[in-house]
Formats: structure tokens, C-alpha cells, sequence
């Protein structure tokens, strides 16, 4: 990797502290903006809150506002995006109210969903005691669905037809469906056109896969919110039962919710008496069914609605603001504010300009480290990029350099297969008809393939789902210990449960795994890690009251990993944040540095085509540049890698976004030989070369037998 100069700044630089949002309980008093709000009377209310503007404070202080003037704190209901929020706001809601805010109704769409399925989901034919189905089991029980209708047999594809899309696939195209309220047809046209000659056959599988959800008393997630809209909407006497709890609802975020939400709060808050915040400069999650539209069209949708604008920032410097409000200034339909803040001085933005990747990284890791080295902690620190894909060069030298760093995202802990495993032994025993879970566990005892696993669920469900039947399914010798083992582990347990000694969560997992353990050291070559993560979850668990509500806190909140369960646990270690822009929103630091922004990334080539997306990637590169405090880099190579083989040597055009009048509020920086044309490498295009030696047969020659 070639070397680049150190860089220096020419003078001092001079940041104004930013304005503290925290000092003492709640920090200072709110501003005219933010206390307007606060104090706003029961008509619908919309707060356009700019980034870095406070909006929590304001929300908090808009909780409080309602309880001094007499509203009952459990007649308020907060709705934010995770538990954890909710949790957050309403602890420091306490320190304006005192006790009161314990009282207030906070949590998640869903888990708010959850909660009023199981008060008023018998009253409409919901059986009580319904299992919520994760990701992956409901993905599970749409395989079932699409086998059994016959869709895995390639030779039934229609003359000149795609194959038929897999499970996972098809679990997509349902929520999307569900959560967009668009036809499947126009989904499959818009994002699947491939598969669009299966339309009518994909509808066949939603149909059995709802089917097989409600003869097995199973909810996905997305039931959840659907469920709740369908009482709302034709259940009249629920309905208003429903509406009758709650007196305010307020909801975070507001620009990150889907088309059913909006609904779902139409239907709840026909008082008006409804506070929503958020900004549509950040509405960046289409691909996860949210829509622009709810908030740019929730005065229409809500009349009488009153606009507050929050437009003093307290997070970045205003050469910082100069820029980014610059860059959003083109889109072309937003609610019109100019973010403005009290922090003075600082530089403007750079806009680095480098001849490839590797010239990149290079930058990236010499400012980082000369940053550090003035005092700014790793921690405190992000490199921001589109894709996760888009930091492979940097990591590898960031390992390279000994440089600690945390990358955003990954396996989630719950997607691991050992922990799915244990988790299915628990649904089993809260809802013994849970077919998913019963497949899932069956296919792990030795000697049991697919069809002794389907004969064994079909003789479950004869007698009722009793566990003891699996013993008298026929089956090759060396699966009857494990069948019987498991049967007499499920017999055992329940019989004990019958007598009103229900186990807790963590003695039900420990039971469990006198059965599992053996099984999980056969089946998995690195046992230990995995065995350790059971022993973690068994300590969590043994926080919970039961094991419903264990299973329903992991359905409705997956954790990333087991120290995202466990209370209180913090990460001491100072590491610099690589994260993709989707997962650093909502999070801020002294310096960012912006990679890769180039057309092609930024926007995303698959989006220059359609001009809703066009300006969804506007939104992105913006979430990106306000996250930074103090100082924001923003790094453009000449040249990239079509592929990531590196075989497609391509020059790149700065991002559209990034236009003249923006760059008029930036630092031009260009670092390293940066020729106008700089000559391609290797051969001519074109040319054909004839390989000295087939690799491939080499290596595939390692592990074949003599003759």
C-alpha cells in the first residue's frame, strides 16, 4: 500500500463545545421551538425534528407535560422503534414526574401489538395461549407450505419460467406484502420481476402457509400488527375497548414506519389526541416496507394537524450544517427547514479526492491514527459506508495495523443454528402443536431424515400432539433411543407442569439440555463456543418470570448477541465503529469519515433508475454526514473494482449528490498521483489470455485419490 503524507492542520482549530442536552437531570430549559411543543394542547401534532435537534428531550418533556396537566401517566402510550428506547425515555421522563412515568405505557409497534392480542385476541377467536414465530421458524413453516404444494420440483416450472423462489424468498415477498399493503403481483414487478409468471402460484403458497399458522395456533411477526389493525378496523366493540386505554399516543421516529402502522394509528387515535416526531430528511428504510409518505402525508391523514419545527442542532458544527443542509436542500418534496446551532468555529468538511481503494484506506487509517493521537479516542471515531462489503480493504488493514475496531452487524445471535435448537425444545413445550419446532428438533436426533420426521408429526397430531406418540412412530433402529429419549423428556416435563409446578425458563432450559448437550456436541465441530452461549442463555432466561414471556421478549426484540440480553453490560473497550449508514442512524461521533462516495454507491446503481429511490439515497448520504460532532471526511476514489475479484478495473464519477454548490462548502483535498487519466492495469481490454495453468484442476487435484 503506498504511502500518503501526513496530514496537518494549517491552523488551531477552534470548536465551540457542543451545547450540553444533559446537564443536571434534563439539561438546560428547552428551547422556544422544542417548549412549544412540549406544551401543545390535544390536537394532532407533527414534530419535523431536524437532525441532532433534541427530539428526545422534547418528546420526554412532552410525556411530562401531559402528566403535570392531569392526563393518568397509564393512559399515555409511547410507541418507539425498540424496547430499549422506550426504556430509556421514560427513565429519564422520571426525573421530571418522579414515579409517575412507571405508569406510562412505552414499548415497540409490536410488543405493544403482542400485549393486546393476548387481552383481547379470545374475544375475536384467538386462542390464548399462541406462539409468536421467529424469522427463521416462519421461514421454516413456508418451506412446508411451498413443498407440500408441490413447488420444489423444478419440472413443474411453466416453459421458459425462473425456478420457483426459495422459502426465505417468498417469507420476504409476504411481509413486504403484508406491511406495503401492495399487490403481490405489483410487488414481484417492482422489486422480483423475475419470478412475476409465478404470481398466482406464490399466492397459493400465503394461502397455506396463513393456513397452516392458524391450524397450529402460530403468529409471525408481521400477524402481529395485522392482527391488531383487522380489530381496529372490524371488531367494533374491541375496537373502542382498545381506544378506551389510551388517552395520548405518542410515536418516535415516526418517518421509519410502513403503510399497517399508519393504519393501525388511524384506527386507535380517532380522539386526535396523537403526537408524532421525526424527520423525513431521514427516512431511509424502504427496504424494510417504511414510506416517506406517512410523514410528509400525516397532516392529510390527521386534520387539524400543527406543525413544529425543531431546527436548532446541538450536535455538529456549523460549517458541518453549512453543507449538509446544503445537500438536502435538493430534495425534491420535504417539509423546509434550515438546521442552525450556537457551535461556531471548526473546519468545513473535507472532500478527499484518491486514486483507488487502496489510496483510501491508506487515508483513512493516517488520519485516524494522527486524530487519535491529538486525543480523540477510537471510540469516538466511525467510518460509514453503503454496503458491508464496501470496508473488506479497510479491515484488512485495520488488522494489519493492530488497530482495534467494531464492525456493526453480522449473525444475529437468535439466527444461530445451537441457540435455535434450545429455543425450539421451549416453544415445544409452551405450544405443543408448533409443527416448526417439532421438525426442526426431530431432524437432529441420529437416524432421523425427512420422511421419519414427517411420519412422526403425523402421528403427533392424531392422539392431539401428545409427546408420547413419537415413540411409536416407526423408524430405522438407530433413531429409536433419541425418539424415545426426547419423547420421555417432553412426557416428563409436562406431567410435572400439570401438577402446578410450571418450570421457570432457566430450570426448563437446564432440563433441556441434559437431552440436547450430547446432541450438540456431535453435530457441531466447535462445541465449546456453542456450549457457552447456552450457558449464557440459561443465566438470562433465569431473569424472566416464565418461559412465555422469555420466548416472547426474544421473538419481539432478537438481541444481536447475549450481551445485548444481559442488563447493563457495557463495552469499556476503545474501538473504532465501522458501520453501514442504515445501522449508524441515530448514532453521532467527533469524526466521521464518509467512504466510497462515488455514483454507483452513492446513489446504489440499481436505484439510478427509479427517482423515489433516487431520493432515498439522498436521505442516506445525508444520515451520513449529520452524524458528525466536529469533524467529517468524505472520501472519493478515482478509481474502483468493478468486482471484487478485482478483475474490472473502472474509473468512478463523484456521487450526483455531492454537486457543485455543495462542494462550495467544503475543503477540496487531493492526496497522493492523481493523473486525470491514469492508464489502466494489465492487459489491453479485450484481450484474451490463454491461462499458463488451470488452478482450479490443481487444487481439486489435491483431494482425489491416486489411481
Amino acid at each position: 500500500m503506498a504511502d500518503l503524507p501526513r496530514l496537518h492542520l494549517t491552523a488551531p482549530r477552534t470548536v465551540a463545545p457542543p451545547a450540553s442536552i444533559d446537564g443536571g437531570a434534563l439539561g438546560p430549559a428547552l428551547n422556544a421551538a422544542q417548549a412549544d411543543a412540549a406544551n401543545h394542547g390535544d390536537t394532532p401534532l407533527l414534530i419535523v425534528a431536524g437532525a441532532g435537534s433534541g427530539k428526545t428531550r422534547t418528546l420526554i418533556h412532552r410525556v411530562a407535560a401531559l402528566i403535570a396537566r392531569g392526563v393518568p401517566p397509564q393512559r399515555i402510550l409511547l410507541l418507539t422503534f425498540t424496547r430499549r428506547s422506550a426504556q430509556e425515555m421514560l427513565s429519564r421522563c422520571e426525573c421530571l414526574v418522579g414515579s409517575a412515568s412507571h405508569q406510562v405505557q412505552g414499548g415497540t409497534f409490536h410488543g405493544t401489538a403482542h400485549r393486546l392480542l393476548r387481552r383481547f385476541g379470545a374475544a375475536a377467536g384467538l386462542p390464548a395461549d399462541f406462539t409468536i414465530l421467529d424469522q427463521s421458524d416462519a421461514g421454516d413453516l413456508m418451506g412446508l407450505s411451498r413443498s407440500s404444494l408441490g413447488y420444489g420440483d423444478l419440472k413443474n416450472a411453466p416453459r421458459g419460467a425462473p425456478r420457483f423462489p426459495r422459502a426465505e424468498t417468498l417469507l420476504s415477498i409476504y411481509s413486504r406484502h403484508v406491511n406495503t399493503e401492495a399487490d403481490v403481483a405489483d410487488l414481484l414487478s417492482d422489486q422480483w420481476p423475475h419470478f412475476l409468471s409465478w404470481a398466482g402460484d406464490i399466492e397459493r403458497c400465503f394461502t397455506d402457509y396463513v393456513k397452516r399458522k392458524a391450524e397450529r395456533n402460530l403468529l409471525d411477526y408481521d400477524d402481529l400488527l395485522l392482527s391488531w389493525a383487522l380489530l381496529l378496523e372490524q371488531a367494533p366493540s374491541i375496537a373502542e375497548q382498545m381506544r378506551g386505554l389510551f388517552d395520548h399516543v405518542l410515536v418516535d421516529e415516526y418517518q421509519d414506519t410502513n403503510p399497517l402502522q399508519s393504519r393501525i394509528l388511524r384506527g386507535l387515535c380517532t380522539n386526535g389526541k396523537l403526537t408524532v416526531v421525526g424527520d423525513d430528511a431521514q427516512s431511509i428504510y424502504a427496504f424494510r416496507g417504511a414510506t416517506i409518505r406517512n410523514i410528509l402525508d400525516f397532516p392529510k391523514q390527521f386534520p387539524g394537524t400543527r406543525i413544529v419545527t425543531l431546527e436548532q442542532n446541538y450536535r455538529s458544527t456549523s460549517p458541518i450544517l453549512d453543507t449538509t443542509n446544503t445537500l438536502i436542500s435538493r430534495s425534491t418534496e420535504r417539509y423546509s427547514k434550515r438546521l442552525f446551532t450556537e457551535r461556531h468555529g471548526g473546519e468545513a468538511p473535507w472532500l478527499v479526492t484518491v486514486r483507488d481503494e487502496a489510496a483510501q484506506t491508506a487515508f483513512v487509517v493516517d488520519r485516524l491514527l494522527e486524530l487519535h493521537e491529538q486525543g480523540t479516542p477510537l471510540r469516538e471515531m466511525a467510518v460509514l459506508f453503503r454496503a458491508g462489503y464496501l470496508s473488506a480493504d479497510l479491515e484488512i488493514e485495520l488488522a494489519n495495523r493492530r488497530i482495534p475496531y467494531e464492525k456493526w452487524g453480522g449473525l444475529k445471535f437468535l439466527e444461530a443454528a445451537h441457540i435455535k435448537d434450545l429455543l425450539a425444545f421451549l416453544r415445544i413445550l409452551e405450544n405443543p402443536r408448533d409443527e416448526v419446532s417439532w421438525y426442526r428438533l426431530l431432524r437432529l436426533l441420529p437416524g432421523v431424515g425427512d420422511a421419519t420426521a414427517r411420519a412422526a408429526i403425523e402421528l403427533l397430531a392424531q392422539p392431539g400432539w401428545e409427546p408420547m406418540a413419537i415413540g411409536a412412530v416407526r423408524a430405522p433402529a438407530r433413531a429409536r433411543p433419541g425418539l424415545l429419549a426426547m419423547s420421555a423428556l417432553f412426557d416428563g416435563m409436562r406431567r410435572v407442569e400439570r401438577g402446578d409446578r410450571p418450570h421457570a425458563p432457566g430450570e426448563s432450559i437446564r432440563l433441556v439440555r441434559q437431552l440436547y448437550d450430547p446432541i450438540l456436541q456431535a453435530t457441531y465441530d466447535d462445541a465449546p463456543p456453542r456450549m457457552a452461549d447456552l450457558d449464557q442463555l440459561e443465566i438470562i432466561a433465569a431473569g424472566y418470570p416464565d418461559r412465555s414471556s422469555f420466548l416472547a421478549a426474544l421473538a419481539l426484540e432478537p438481541p444481536a448477541n447475549t450481551q445485548d440480553l444481559a442488563v447493563g453490560s457495557t463495552d469499556e473497550d476503545d474501538a473504532l465503529i465501522l458501520s453501514t449508514v442504515h445501522s449508524a442512524k441515530g448514532k453521532e461521533w467527533d469524526v466521521v469519515f464518509v467512504i466510497h462516495a462515488s455514483d454507483g454507491v452513492f446513489p446504489m446503481a440499481r436505484a439510478a433508475v427509479d427517482d423515489d429511490q433516487i431520493e432515498e439515497e439522498r436521505r442516506l448520504l445525508y444520515v451520513a454526514m449529520t452524524r458528525a460532532r466536529n469533524e467529517l471526511m468524505v472520501v472519493y476514489p478515482l478509481h474502483s473494482y468493478a468486482t471484487r475479484t478485482g478483475a474490472d478495473f473502472a474509473y468512478t464519477q463523484l456521487s450526483r449528490f455531492l454537486d457543485q454548490g455543495v462542494r462550495q462548502t467544503m475543503q477540496r483535498v487531493t492526496l497522493g498521483d492523481v493523473p486525470e487519466f491514469p492508464p489502466l492495469p494489465g492487459p489491453r481490454a479485450g484481450a484474451i489470455i490463454e491461462p499458463e495453468v488451470d488452478l482450479r484442476a490443481l487444487l481439486r487435484g489435491r483431494f482425489q485419490s491416486p489411481p
